[in-house]
């Protein structure tokens, strides 16, 4: 019996586990982890390809964190059935786990469209977890040619890490601009353009539709030769625990603040669950890594009987690509103020006396500033957003907001 049961080594997970340590200190704690590895920051594994970190260096945490935390971890197992009712987990290996409470963290698995073929492509991956990039490694050479299927961050980012390994790089994606769920159409261009100048080759609007094993044939009649396969379309997050038990599930799993689902002593926390976007005053799956560390934390407090909620969720990213970055937050509805120059565009959205979202690319700015100001719904009203418009500082705020925000920054 664990007093509470995580399901998922995911940095939700190790959320969960601080929460819980932070109110109980002693009650028994149980991670069932489905790959072979300790937590690990799963945006390196990029940076792991293209050789600018090792596998020593990739972890979350310390290598004696769950020894400190008193936390057992089961490696190399998954969770196949919850029994609310019965207080178990059953795993694929057979064994069953009792537990007082346990939170799901089971994150996100990659969707694979059923393409014609595709089981003869021989070399194909995914490129979400460590052991894919461990595959795509042994794999990677000069004289391979590779073709990515998605132009989204996760096909970007794996374009990066092979680069300066492969032969060529060629990426496809039925969308007409990259990164099309968080970029607008001039700003994904200026993107491009830049990915482009690095050696990055881009077929848009257009993607495979068949494969016969080193061929893909596009949408358009195009033909694509490539040694290595990418499969990079999108992401699921991984519901059916809590679905198959009775549990509310839309796109993700429905939580409320404390992380509570709808079964009884089930918490749920990450990118498998579903919250509430402030920005858009809608329900929706936030797949992002501070808001996974933030709910997981959230439920840890809560299943071991705290306080702590977390429902100020909004959709973020920083992201870059040799070394040209883009930062956005929120969502872009509103009045649109504009500053634009051949290399960089900054966007911010406001409406209702607040700030709803920016986009700022190709420029270096302090943008936890205006992330805060949407988070915490900060009127405009209370600060000078002309100079906020030119630069995120402290200086736009008051002496009395300064200080309450920023513990007296100046």
């Amino acid at each position: 019996m664990s007093d509470y049961l995580i399901i998922g080594n995911s940095i939700a997970g190790i959320g969960c586990i601080e929460g819980i340590r932070s109110v109980d200190k002693t009650g028994t704690i149980t991670v069932i982890s489905g790959e072979n590895h300790a937590a690990y920051g799963r945006p390196l594994i990029s940076y792991f390809l293209e050789g600018k970190t090792d596998l020593d260096h990739m972890n979350y945490r310390s290598p004696d964190f769950y020894e400190n935390m008193g936390v057992d971890v089961i490696y190399g197992k998954k969770a196949e059935k919850l029994d609310p009712e019965k207080g178990e987990i059953l795993l694929d290996s057979g064994e069953t786990i009792p537990f007082g409470k346990v939170c799901v963290s089971t994150g996100s698995s990659p969707f694979v469209p059923p393409f014609e073929g595709l089981d003869t492509v021989e070399s194909k991956f995914s490129f979400m977890t460590l052991d894919d990039a461990l595959a795509i490694d042994a794999v990677a050479d000069e004289s391979k040619r590779v073709l990515i299927v998605g132009a989204g961050l996760i096909g970007l980012k794996c374009a990066e890490g092979l680069k300066n390994r492969v032969k060529e790089i060629t990426v496809c994606d039925l969308a007409e601009r990259v990164l099309s769920s968080i970029l607008d159409t001039e700003c994904a261009a200026l993107m491009q353009k830049h990915l482009e100048e690095n050696g990055i080759k881009f077929l848009l609007g257009d993607s495979a539709v068949s494969f016969d094993r080193d061929k893909a044939v596009m949408k358009s009649g195009k033909t694509v030769e490539f040694d290595i396969l990418i499969l990079a379309v999108g992401v699921r997050p991984n519901t059916s625990l809590v679905a198959d038990a009775g549990g509310e599930v839309n796109r993700g799993i429905i939580v409320d603040g404390r992380m509570a689902t709808t079964l009884k002593n089930v918490y749920a926390a990450g990118d498998c669950t579903e919250g509430e976007d402030i920005s858009l005053g809608q329900k929706r799956v936030l797949a992002i890594l501070p808001n996974a560390y933030m709910q997981g934390h959230a439920a840890g407090v809560s299943m071991a009987g705290g306080e702590e909620s977390f429902n100020n969720a909004i959709p973020m990213n920083s992201i870059g690509f040799f070394g040209f970055h883009a930062m956005t937050a929120g969502t872009y509805e509103g009045d649109l103020y504009e500053d634009k120059t051949e290399d960089s565009i900054k966007r911010l959205f406001t409406k209702d006396d607040l700030l709803k979202g920016f986009i700022i690319i190709g420029k270096e700015e302090r943008a936890g500033i205006y992330t805060s100001l949407i988070r915490e719904k900060t009127p405009l009203s209370s600060l000078n957003f002309e100079i906020l418009k030119q630069s995120a500082t402290t200086a736009a705020f008051s002496p009395d907001l300064r200080r309450k925000k920023f513990g007296g920054m100046v």
